[in-house]
């Protein structure tokens, strides 16, 4: 039967060397992250057991997956359902949604008084339609009133508790409207700990090649810490981008995606020493069985397993797996189910190489036109507006 103690002998195919040398740590508020490496809140996927996944792979801050302040205000069963942490996690990192300068203010103290948050991040960066054309997520930072107002009411609620409030934003909307510099200075006023850019517009989306000069056009541009995110598939991809760019860490998403071991790697990149963790198919098979358990303890087996499904495809991207395993792993239901479809797998399938520093998950094409509010662009302000519509009361994404 597989265990999970071959999660703990992954392969590496490179020695360890010595090399240049890049951020040892993070300092977030009094937070001090031993390696600058965040893993990015997924909807999803970045649930309690995929964050202990990671933990116990590397180093890092490791935020659960967005949650609306309206949620939290609300006492909303789900939302307060998605605030699970594992007794190991050391700093209880949430990222928070909203659009209404008191109801995040009062989010954030409830989540500090009454489910122990160390830290919370801000999320100015979706660029889902549904967000956007109601003048959330990415759309937002374009009114820059507003946007202070936000971070002013956030602050002032976590500051008494000693608290650090981030945010994470992206370029801007599109090309012609760029938002970021200003968010930067905004949020450096208002007192934010720092600020993570991911290195697409909106109308980007996912798609395309992530803009590290803009990263690097934002440290230059703030004296808080800058953290870089887009396109960071192998560690050495977080090694170049701080690099040059200057940031101060990375926030991965997406290519730990079937890859928890990435932080390994990345651990050991920025401490210094160059390894490419290569497991085979049976120690990816053993990584899922952990994952599933993990998962399971959240709630019950039939939860655990169902949830795990999405996670089979990321996993086995690239290994020599058919069609009819496939299928089986992605109908699992229960422990046992699992036990017999990951039996079926040929252990000994060495990993795909031709799979490294290649895009996971999401990517599409990007937009003819960000949806967004009528007369949106005509202003900068939003101090006023009403944006009731876009105060989203079940959290998830």
């Amino acid at each position: 039967m597989l265990t999970a103690s071959r999660v703990l002998s992954l392969s590496k195919a490179s020695s360890e060397v010595a090399l240049p040398g890049p951020p040892t740590g993070l300092r977030i508020g009094r937070i001090e992250v031993p390696t600058p490496v965040v893993l990015a809140p997924m909807a999803g996927v970045t649930n309690a057991a995929y964050r202990q996944l990671c933990r116990e792979q590397g180093a890092g801050l490791y935020v659960c997956e967005m949650i609306t302040s309206r949620g939290v205000v609300a006492r909303d069963r789900k939302t307060l359902q998605m605030l699970q942490f594992d007794p190991g996690e050391r700093v209880r990192s949430v990222q928070l949604y909203g659009v209404h300068p008191m109801i995040m203010a009062q989010a954030t103290e409830i989540l500090i008084t009454e489910h122990g948050v160390g830290h919370v991040d801000l999320n100015f960066g979706c660029p889902v339609p549904k967000v956007t054309r109601k003048g959330g997520g990415a759309a937002l930072p374009y009114k820059r009133d507003r946007l202070k107002m936000i971070l002013d009411a956030t602050v002032a609620a976590a500051s008494p508790y000693g608290v650090p409030v981030t945010i994470k934003t992206r370029i801007g909307i599109d090309d012609d409207h760029q938002t970021y510099l200003d968010a930067g200075r905004i949020a450096e006023q208002a007192g934010i700990a720092a600020i993570a850019l991911h290195g697409r517009t909106a109308q980007q989306a996912y798609s395309g090649v992530a803009d590290w000069t803009a990263i690097a056009a934002l440290k230059a541009h703030v004296s808080i810490p800058v953290l870089g995110n887009g396109d960071i598939w192998e560690a050495s991809d977080a090694l170049a981008m701080v690099a040059e760019t200057g940031a101060d860490g990375v926030v991965v998403g997406r290519g730990c995606l079937g890859r928890p071991w990435l932080f390994r790697d990345l651990a050991d990149a920025f401490a210094g020493r160059a390894t490419r963790t290569l497991p085979d198919l049976g120690e990816v098979a053993a990584m899922i069985r952990r994952h599933a358990e993990l998962l399971v303890g959240l709630s019950d087996e039939r939860y655990g397993c169902t949830e795990l499904r999405k996670h089979m495809a990321w996993y086995l991207k690239g290994f020599p797996v058919g069609s009819e395993i496939r299928r089986g792993l992605g109908l699992i239901s229960s422990l046992a189910d699992l036990d017999a479809q990951l039996a079926r797998l040929d252990p000994s399938a060495p990993y795909p190489v031709s799979e490294l520093g290649s895009p996971r998950g999401r990517q599409g094409a990007p937009k003819d036109k960000v949806s967004l509010p009528e007369h949106w662009l005509e202003d900068t302000s939003g101090a006023d507006l009403d944006l009731a519509d876009a105060e989203l009361g079940v959290s998830g994404g």
